[in-house]
């Protein structure tokens, strides 16, 4: 005799860990100030939102589960299969920006999210590159996009970004 496992214990733990990165947000939330700035919000008025949305939808989630699964939901069949290494990639770069960004700067941590981006998205499509030249071209148009963003920031609009010196121009 086989054991019938619960069909919507997976869409459950979907639901619980929306509601539990909602959870985390908001105590992430407590730590930024509130006082109140432009327009009368002040600086924690963003994260409450989005903590409060996805308590909101991770508990539709486990409501709609408990209640007789994803009605609406189409089946698997037989589509393709994930791409796993282009997820890898892009995970890593990710990552990799975050871990980075008050080490290397703004504008290379990106650059670097952008390169391994672009690598998981070109894999993911069946046509990597890893040449050298495709590598230096990668990081060439990241610096191209990430440059200007830091110093629009830092420069123009006077809000401080992780920079790699304390000129506001790295």
């Amino acid at each position: 005799m086989t054991q019938q496992k619960n069909p919507f214990l997976l869409q459950t733990l979907v639901g619980l860990g929306v509601v539990l990165i909602g959870l985390g947000l908001a105590v992430g939330a407590f730590s930024i100030p509130s006082a109140s700035g432009y327009g009368g919000v002040g600086p924690n008025f963003l994260p409450w939102m989005v903590s409060l949305s996805l308590l909101v939808c991770g508990g539709f989630i486990v409501w709609e589960s408990r209640t007789g699964g994803f009605r609406a939901m189409d089946d698997a069949g037989d589509g393709p299969a994930p791409y796993w290494t282009g997820f890898a990639w892009m995970s890593a770069g990710l990552l990799a920006n975050a871990a980075l960004i008050t080490t290397i700067g703004f504008i290379f941590s990106c650059t670097l999210c952008f390169v391994l981006a672009v690598q998981g998205l070109q894999s993911a499509e069946g046509r990597p590159d890893r040449r050298p030249v495709a590598w230096l071209k990668d990081v060439l148009i990241g610096m191209a996009i990430a440059a200007p963003v830091y110093w629009m920031f830092t420069q123009f609009l006077a809000i401080n970004l992780p920079g790699l010196t304390s000129t506001g121009w790295l």
